[in-house]
């Protein structure tokens, strides 16, 4: 699949019979599957444990060695469950990041730059 992806004159027509089909097994007596199943049980719209279900499938994609759709959106999950393991609100991140900009100097030489950009043109 990933070599049919890298083709640069691949047929999109055909890229859809030759993607591997993807299977996902799951231990229903594992631990973290039960536990998920007890949470999505006492709260069907926990978005947690709905981060979580896509975070376990993503991850057993990149570790059989297939390609995620969208990373980014990867990325993002896994920065909320990071913030969620550690604590941190998701308004009061936001609200720091924008003190932490507000705080930070001037970079030196930023208006030069911008000056000698313009004379190029």
């Amino acid at each position: 699949e990933r070599i049919m992806k890298a083709q640069a004159l691949r047929d999109t027509s055909t890229m859809g019979y030759m993607a591997a089909k993807k299977h996902l097994e799951v231990n229903p007596d594992h631990s973290i599957i039960e536990n998920l199943r007890v949470r999505a049980e006492a709260d069907k719209n926990d978005k947690s444990v709905k981060d979580l279900v896509m975070l376990l499938f993503e991850t057993s994609l990149l570790s059989s060695g297939f390609s995620l759709e969208d990373p980014q959106v990867h990325a993002v999950r896994i920065h909320r469950m990071i913030k969620l393991g550690l604590g941190i609100d998701e308004d009061e991140a936001e609200a720091e990041a924008a003190a932490d900009d507000m705080d930070m100097p001037p970079l030196e030489g930023d208006a030069e730059d911008a000056s000698r950009m313009e004379e190029v043109d």
